[in-house]
């Protein structure tokens, strides 16, 4: 067994919906990998009856915190709900079909220590599904992600995820709260622009599948619908989707309130 890892300053912070063995399979994992943390928050939106069971029965066994609702309010409600309940200095927020790797304790080391030393930074993320354009290294393969709006491309704009990332608690207060009654999509956008408006300040492990595994099984799939716009491969669809967005992005973050 790895050797143990306390954060004390840090809540680990999941987000749930009707996916409770997923979310057992991740807490189980930070056990087995021995990393804890000061507090665990578990945010449910609403979930069937039998989930919301089985989450009181987790909650026995690997002691968590449940923050829930009797009706499911999107996105922006749960995200705001949850991070109101965090009450140590940092947050560390993963999704519940996220399981951590074997690294990641040491990583996350390194990522809170970075934070530490540089107050200027906001989040450190350790997942995303494609390399940001533009870094600047720092150092234990962490880089600073380094937007500026006359950059070309506009993959510049995605330096704020809510892919599994470390996070002082005082987001919301600096970069407001996340809009609710909003399509997923919209409400990330939203984030993603105030974040860049308000100077937000990020870094990134540079091996971006080297902390975590995104798993769906087919018992409890994703529980997210994108569009078909948003998910197309088609040729003529991407190329669209591209040129819709370089324009939109940046439009939006020039021109936008």
């Amino acid at each position: 067994m790895a050797d143990t890892l306390h954060f004390p300053d840090v809540s680990l912070l999941v987000t749930h919906y009707n996916r409770s063995r997923s979310l057992e399979r991740l807490l189980q994992r930070f056990h087995d990998l021995d990393i804890h943390f000061g507090d665990i928050v578990v945010s449910d939106d609403g979930s069937r009856p039998e989930h919301l069971d089985y989450l009181k029965q987790l909650q026995e066994r690997l002691s968590f915190r449940l923050v829930t609702t009797p009706k499911n309010k999107g996105l922006g409600n749960n995200i705001n709900k949850r991070q109101d309940a965090v009450i140590t200095p940092y947050t560390l927020y993963v999704q519940e079909d996220f399981d951590p790797l074997s690294a990641f304790g040491k990583h996350l080391t390194d990522g809170l220590s970075i934070m530490h030393e540089r107050n200027e930074i906001d989040i450190c993320r350790f997942y995303a599904y494609t390399v940001y354009p533009y870094l600047k290294p720092i150092r234990n393969g962490f880089s600073e992600m380094d937007f500026a709006v006359w950059k070309p491309g506009y993959m510049k704009f995605y330096m704020y995820s809510d892919h599994p990332h470390l996070r002082r608690s005082n987001f919301l207060q600096k970069f407001g709260r996340y809009v609710e009654g909003k399509k997923v999509e919209k409400t990330e956008y939203l984030m993603m622009m105030s974040f860049l408006r308000k100077k937000g300040r990020a870094v990134i492990f540079e091996d971006i599948n080297g902390n975590f595994e995104q798993k769906n099984s087919s018992a409890e799939p994703s529980t997210v619908r994108r569009n078909f716009w948003r998910e197309s491969q088609g040729v003529a669809i991407t190329g669209m989707r591209h040129l819709y967005r370089h324009l939109k992005f940046n439009f939006d973050y020039l021109f936008g309130k």
